[in-house]
């Protein structure tokens, strides 16, 4: 069965194994950043403003998602009596020594990486808007303007 003793087992398990998600990510790292070294064409002013727009909604709608998911969970969960015994072994677990230090090495690892991924991000968009956005900008946008209906009804930006 679940108990304490397992998910922290399990949990120190993950975090003594961190060394080699540490190791991992920084050969992920080297790798992108080679890819990504030589130079790619700037995108455009409005590709960019359109592309920031686009992202904004994108994480509005999943927050406002996650709200009204948790919303609708969170009555279940304290009244299953299941429910209650997650939540303390949840947060007997976010105390434990070995699980911070794990949440900070990912928090580091993230942040160590945010600009290689804007790099990435700007070199593709960069190369999107030079190579592919002539042909198929103009498809692309027609199917974004269509999509956002249906987004609007399953999954809204605004709560």
């Amino acid at each position: 069965g679940w108990t304490v003793d397992n998910i922290t087992a399990d949990a120190a398990t993950a975090v003594d194994s961190s060394p080699l998600f540490l190791s991992t990510g920084i050969s992920l790292a080297q790798v992108s950043v080679c890819v990504w070294a030589q130079d790619w064409p700037e995108p455009d002013k409005e590709l960019l403003e359109k592309y920031e727009g686009l992202k904004a909604v994108f994480l509005k709608r999943l927050v406002n998602a996650w709200e009204k998911a948790k919303d609708a969970i969170q009555p279940a969960l304290e009244s299953c009596p299941t429910g209650g015994q997650a939540k303390e072994i949840f947060e007997e677990m976010r105390k434990r020594p070995r699980v911070e230090s794990a949440i900070k090495i990912i928090g580091g690892l993230a942040s160590e990486l945010e600009p290689v991924v804007d790099k990435a991000r700007m070199a593709l968009l960069g190369a999107y808007g030079h190579y592919l956005r002539p042909y198929i900008g103009e498809h692309l946008d027609k199917a974004i303007t269509n999509i956002k209906p249906v987004l609007d009804t399953v999954l809204p930006h605004e709560g």
